[in-house]
């Protein structure tokens, strides 16, 4: 009968940290197996050595080739391949015999660990068995003590071994991030992490959980000095605003909080204050697509997060201004219209941020842009409602709709539409349609402003509502709002500025 194949995560270093199951299959395993550099070295079994039993037999795994050249004709790879292959054949050699097999993987056997290359050469040969471990990423942020994220957060994992553009670019799209595979890839990996300006949000954490542990910024960090085990850390952004004792070089006398309208999308309609405040700024915190067009430049840190979490950006962006920084929230086109001003201002009703000034600078709102692009249908008296429901109730809704509609309002409609929220729009168009004529003309704007935009005029009656989406902001016009039809086909529409008595 053939011995079973087991692969143990030992965890980051610590021999405490090894699991109860692992400790218990080591002593128990009639051969144990390790993956060793040329020196014979292993820090695998080094971890598990309190638990090893006399009269076990042993079968160190010596790479032919670590960081150094080879003359094997298949290069690296091949000798790498032929390595992998004939320790494979010596694990199966004591399978076949009736032996049970442990190897030993630092950290977890399936994350970045050796071991897989064995699993995927005999676990389809023999009974087998993998025993997850503690990864090193959450050794590193439990020495940081700095959580990886939370709530919506993401987290990636990078290699360090990616060219430094490609991995600029990874970082430069992502949340919370943890980077391997160091030693001579660090000084290209800080690279990167300037390019995507994210160098000041990263942390290093050496040898975890061991005797040798170092910790530091990843500024700070000597490229000579860093050996493989090694990994960098970009951790919640989220939970930053409530890290005790994170050092923040203060840029000011007085930190501040500026929220800052973008306007639409187009960068002609960034106004000339909002520009100062952005040039001003030591951080900038929003989210992730409005960050991105704020341009990078030298001491500018930028924190992109989920639309969902207002409440938590608002938080960190007080707790750095109220250590000193500089701090703009962006968001786009008014920041006071269903946007971070509010959000910021609740949550500064704290006590612990009441020193924060907390100062709003406005921008062009999209209802503005699409009236502009359009003519000019809000000439006259007019309402701007959202139809999201995230925040408030149906109800509500329906009935400040209905409200507005028999008051012969023009309304213009964000947030019509997502692609979990498809009945509202519906819902709307028939309360509508209870008070508006048919053929009462519809304003549908998308992406305006940016690469995308488009600008349709129809009516209520044959306003499509599958065809309108998030990136849409509809304007709904009165009784009084007409269709202007001009020489070239098109059609403006303008709401006049006198009401029939």
């Amino acid at each position: 009968m053939a011995g079973r194949l087991y692969g143990v995560g030992l965890g980051p270093g610590d021999p405490e940290l090894v699991t109860v199951k692992a400790a218990r299959l080591i002593a128990a395993a009639d051969v144990v197996a390790y993956h060793a550099a040329r020196h014979g070295r292993s820090n695998a079994r080094a971890i598990a050595a309190e638990y090893l039993r006399a009269g076990q037999l042993e079968e160190p795994l010596i790479y032919p080739v670590t960081t150094e050249t080879t003359d094997h004709p298949g290069g690296y790879q091949g000798a790498i391949d032929e390595f992998y292959a004939a320790s494979a054949d010596r694990l199966a050699a004591h399978l076949d015999a009736g032996r049970d097999v442990v190897v030993l993987a630092e950290g977890d056997p399936f994350f970045y660990g050796s071991y897989m290359h064995m699993h995927k050469r005999l676990a389809h040969r023999y009974e087998t068995l993998v025993v997850p471990g503690v990864t090193s990423v959450s050794a590193a942020a439990a020495v940081l003590g700095r959580p990886l994220m939370e709530r919506d957060e993401t987290l990636t994992v990078l290699p360090g071994t990616l060219p430094p553009a490609e991995l600029a670019a990874e970082l430069a799209g992502t949340g919370s991030a943890a980077i391997m595979k160091l030693g001579r890839t660090f000084a290209g990996v800080r690279e990167a992490l300037d390019r995507a300006g994210r160098l000041d949000d990263a942390w290093y954490v050496e040898r975890a959980t061991t005797d040798l542990q170092r910790t530091g910024r990843v500024a700070d960090v000597d490229p000579a000095s860093v050996p493989y085990f090694s990994l960098i850390l970009l951790p919640s952004r989220a939970a930053a605003a409530f890290m005790a004792g994170e050092e923040i070089p203060a840029a000011a006398k007085q930190g501040t909080v500026t929220v800052v309208g973008l306007g639409p999308g187009s960068p002609e309609w960034l106004t000339s204050e909002a520009r100062a405040a952005l040039a001003q700024a030591d951080d900038v915190i929003g989210y992730g697509p409005y960050v991105d067009r704020v341009p990078a430049r030298p001491g500018l840190r930028k924190h992109a997060s989920d639309n969902k979490v207002e409440a938590e950006r608002a938080a960190f962006a007080l707790d750095l201004a109220k250590r000193g920084r500089r701090v703009a929230v962006v968001s786009s086109g008014d920041p006071g219209v269903f946007a971070m001003a509010a959000a910021v201002l609740e949550v500064s009703e704290d006590p612990q941020w009441k020193n924060v000034p907390v100062r709003i600078v406005p921008g062009l709102t999209a209802a503005q842009a699409v009236a502009s692009r359009a003519g000019a249908p809000l000439g006259h008296d007019f309402c701007i409602m959202s139809l999201s429901d995230r925040l408030k109730p149906w109800e509500i809704i329906a009935a400040r709709l209905s409200a507005a509609a028999a008051a012969d309002l023009v309304i213009a409609i964000y947030n019509p539409a997502s692609q979990s929220r498809k009945e509202q729009l519906v819902r709307a168009r028939d309360l509508l349609l209870e008070h508006r004529n048919p053929h009462t003309p519809v304003v549908v704007g998308r992406d305006v402003g940016g690469q995308q935009e488009s600008v349709r005029v129809t009516t209520l009656g044959e306003l499509d509502p599958a065809t309108i989406d998030m990136r849409c902001l509809l304007i709904v016009g009165s009784s009084q709002t007409r269709m202007l039809p001009r020489t070239d086909g098109s059609a403006q529409v303008f709401t006049p500025r006198t009401y029939p008595s």
